[in-house]
């Protein structure tokens, strides 16, 4: 075991009654992890203490260039009581490829593991019984030198905060209705489309306020050099059944390389789908929609796992998937993706850590 300080609150939060009205993100629990980094030092002082306000220079780094970076992932509650978390160490690798590319220092994936599972067990009480609520865990890490230049700062900050959160889909698994960006980018190859940070979210907010106008959920972002190619939706990877292949982009570096994108692959795979990582322009797509060729169309990610695309708006053109409705494959990912994450269907592929009994 390593040296994680444990400092528990005095007092604690009144836990939700009513776990149909968690919401998602707004509730956190009584305590989180930290870890410093210095320069010439190295990684240090990991702790587990209250969750409240941190000290932060108006002059920190990530206030002013950026050098943030984050993940999401999520803890479950079984029908017999253990608290489990899906593939952890995915998670924690992507963080440090994250780090990688904004400069910060790797951290150490096994620490990080052992005070999250720490984290979690303390706050044990917090996951959620409701089916399909979870608590949602959000790690990291921001530049915190005081110093207003531009270069990789010298001391960091880490940072794992828990929030309980209610089912992603309220009134069953519905298909959304998405609209295709063509002049906003959000990503380019050789940019940080492939890092899970910050400013990858900040850039998409016009496009998802122009799409929300014309009455549309998410955007599925094109390529950034031509809009020609296919990319991601919002903040999912993006799966489109064409005639007996499921295709989905290839990671050219201006995607982000999901967790729940991985595990969908891999699962389709071992159920004997043929499933394409490439290049998919909108103009094949077009096409095969015209020729009846395109089944059903999903995206995958952390918060929904699975959302099915009924709709998808190309200029003036709309495509309808499916009859607007879920498909067969979309549905047995998540009935297999969710039933493993909580404990109803077995483990196979390995995925699941479990951390305690609840």
């Amino acid at each position: 075991m390593s040296n994680i300080k444990l400092e528990l609150a005095k007092t604690l939060k009144a836990k939700p009654t009513d776990e149909g009205k968690l919401g998602f993100g707004e509730i956190f629990t009584d305590h989180m992890f930290l870890m410093n980094y210095t320069e010439g030092k190295g990684w240090h002082d990991a702790r587990i203490v209250p969750y409240g306000p941190i000290p932060m220079d108006p002059s920190a780094m990530c206030l002013h260039y950026g050098q943030t970076v984050f993940e999401g992932m999520k803890a479950y509650r079984t029908d017999d009581n253990r608290i489990l978390m899906f593939r952890p160490e995915e998670n924690f690798k992507r963080l440090n490829q994250s780090n990688d590319r904004l400069q910060i220092p790797a951290v150490d994936e096994a620490l990080l593991l052992e005070g999250l599972e720490k984290l979690v067990e303390i706050e044990k009480d917090w996951v959620p019984h409701t089916n399909g609520a979870s608590l949602y865990i959000r790690p990291f890490i921001v530049a915190t030198e005081p110093k207003l230049g531009v270069k990789p700062s010298a001391s960091y900050l880490y940072m794992v905060v828990l929030s309980p959160s209610g089912p992603y889909y309220k009134s069953g698994l519905n298909p959304v209705r998405i609209y295709i960006e063509t002049e906003f980018v959000r990503a380019v190859k050789g940019g940080t489309g492939a890092a899970k940070c910050g400013g990858n979210y900040a850039s998409g907010l016009k496009a998802q306020e122009i799409a929300h106008e014309q009455g549309y959920s998410q955007v599925l972002w094109t390529d950034g050099i031509e809009h020609k190619y296919i990319e991601e939706v919002g903040a999912m990877n993006v799966f489109f059944v064409i005639g007996d292949e499921i295709v989905t982009p290839e990671l050219v570096g201006s995607i982000l390389p999901g967790i729940t994108r991985k595990s969908s692959i891999e699962m389709l795979r071992g159920w004997g789908y043929k499933v394409t990582e490439r290049r998919l322009s909108v103009e094949e797509l077009e096409n095969a929609y015209r020729e009846g060729k395109v089944k059903e169309a999903f995206g995958t990610g952390t918060a929904a796992v699975i959302s099915p695309i009924g709709e998808l708006k190309v200029g003036e053109d709309v495509m309808i998937f499916n009859e607007g409705k879920i498909g067969a494959i979309s549905q047995k990912l998540y009935d297999n993706l969710t039933g493993i994450q909580y404990g109803k269907l077995p483990d196979t592929h390995n995925w699941m850590d479990e951390v305690c009994k609840g």
